[in-house]
């Protein structure tokens, strides 16, 4: 590390500040290095609940503070690899590669120069795998139990060996290093494209940015926007739904606000002004607190398929259950808007379409501006809609494999096994885990000779179950969503039932 902040810091990034006399740290985590580029406003640090390595602050700092500059000189990019004279020929020549190839073999290509590479310090730096949804193997991908997250991982790998298998003339026309040209190597590259570069506007695959990688993720969403706020915003990213403002009964509008923030980068950019990446604090932080970065707005399933990790309390996560036909034939809003908020309530498009259905097809025409403006066509006809969403629920849940309680007790018996602090016996991990630790022994030809001894498993065998217990953690905070929806749905029942009946004595 001290080797690559002091390359870094040759290289012109920094921590400058211009407003605050930056004081002494006595973080113990904190690597002290004389002249330094991080120091006076951020410092690195490693936070285990959260993210590992990570950027801390080394004072308090201010909301839209700048805090970190990355000379474009310094930026990992396509356009700086290419200056590679035989690199750039064999590019050319191989024009049918999209952006994000090129960029992949670029680093495969520095990587295959070993010391040589003007970039070693920072390569070295590079994680040596990821977890990503492309490097998910099959007993991983099944695990995720959910028919629409096993697809997006088929999809994921099936979209590697594609890319790897086009890139394959390139690799040896440039005589790479054998380990360097084969699929494990294609998807470390890949992985770190896509899970590490930030937005340029010149190059569509992005850039590596040195020390600016080493943010961790805040989710966007925290802050509140107003109904204005709403109207206004135009372009919503591929992955952020359009919705309608919900101003019914039901209070949805407050998680619904979360779909049109258009963030990628909203706290970091490059400025063309000074030719560098700018970073920006987020919100106020105090001295030592972990500072974050919002890569976007992403589903759980997205952020593991784009950068291999979810979080517990994402509250841009939802959750989609089986419609009937009919019910996309009565929404005017995009199929992919009918869903359920990751705190368990409808959201505003998925409301209106199941209202719209359960009125009779001759009256749907009269009520639909009642439904778009989000107001409740009556109590019989909202609660018919929360039965049958509380119902599509139960049937999602019981269609699958493992219970919320199984999955619970699963991941802290995973926890367990992990724990290096804490031994745990083959025989008592096989009765923790129950059949699906044999299951994950078997897909991954790991055996046990003594079930009395202590399990003691290698490094790949460990990241072959960090990996299990993403896929775990995802289909269980998936899960718990439809379990909060049923609650939801029968608050709603109940108050509507409570009173119709209060209105009727």
């Amino acid at each position: 590390m001290e080797r690559f902040l002091k390359w870094a810091t040759e290289l012109g990034i920094s921590d400058f500040c211009t407003t605050t006399t930056a004081t002494t740290t006595t973080d113990p985590c904190r690597l002290q290095i004389p002249h330094c580029c991080l120091g006076h406003s951020l410092y690195v640090s490693h936070f285990p609940d959260a993210g590992g390595r990570g950027l801390a602050a080394a004072r308090d700092l201010r909301k839209g503070e700048l805090i970190l500059k990355v000379p474009k000189s310094a930026l990992m990019m396509s356009q700086t690899i290419l200056k590679d004279e035989k690199l750039s020929v064999a590019v050319k020549r191989h024009t049918y590669l999209s952006s994000t190839q090129v960029l992949a073999v670029c680093l495969l290509a520095e990587m295959s120069k070993g010391n040589n590479s003007w970039w070693h310090p920072y390569l070295m730096q590079l994680p040596r795998s990821y977890d990503t949804l492309a490097n998910f193997s099959q007993f991983e991908k099944l695990a995720l139990q959910v028919d629409d997250a096993i697809w997006v991982t088929e999809s994921a790998v099936l979209r590697a060996e594609l890319e790897w298998k086009k890139a394959i003339p390139i690799m040896e026309e440039l005589e790479l290093k054998p380990q360097l040209q084969n699929f494990k190597a294609w998807l470390w590259a890949s992985a770190t494209v896509s899970s590490r570069t930030m937005h340029i506007p010149w190059d569509d695959a992005g850039c590596l940015c040195p020390v600016g990688d080493f943010y961790n993720y805040a989710a966007p969403g925290e802050e509140p926007c107003g109904w204005e706020d709403l109207k206004g915003s135009g372009n919503e990213s591929s992955l952020q739904d359009s919705s309608l403002w919900n101003k019914d009964a039901t209070n949805y509008s407050d998680a619904e606000q979360d779909d049109v923030l258009t963030q990628r980068l909203t706290d970091g950019a490059f400025k063309e002004d000074i030719s560098a990446y700018c970073f920006y604090a987020r919100k106020n932080y105090k001295k030592g607190e972990q500072v974050l970065l919002s890569y976007g707005t992403y589903m759980n399933l997205e952020l593991l398929e784009h950068y291999g990790f979810l979080l517990d309390e994402n509250p841009n996560d939802k959750a989609f259950i089986p419609l009937e036909p009919e019910v996309y034939a009565c929404s005017s809003l995009p199929n992919d808007s009918l869903y359920i908020h990751q705190n368990g309530k409808p959201s505003f498009a998925l409301l209106s379409a199941l209202r719209l259905w359960a009125t009779p097809p001759s009256q749907r025409r009269s009520v639909g501006h009642l439904v778009y403006s989000g107001t409740q066509l009556s109590a019989e006809n909202e609660i018919f809609v929360m039965e049958w969403i509380a119902k599509s629920c139960r049937s999602v849940l019981g269609n699958l494999p493992t219970s919320v309680e199984e999955d619970s007790l699963l991941l802290c018996a995973i926890a367990e096994v992990l724990d290096p602090n804490v031994p745990m016996e083959a025989g008592n991990a096989l009765s923790s885990c129950g059949v699906e630790f044999s299951a994950f022994l078997e897909a991954h030809d790991l055996k046990i000779e003594d079930r009395n001894a202590g399990l003691i498993l290698s490094e790949k065998a460990r990241r072959w179950m960090e990996r299990w217990r993403l896929a775990v953690q995802w289909r269980l905070r998936h899960k718990r969503i439809l379990v909060d929806c049923i609650s939801h749905c029968n608050e709603i029942i109940s108050s509507l039932r409570l009173g119709h009946q209060g209105y009727q004595s």
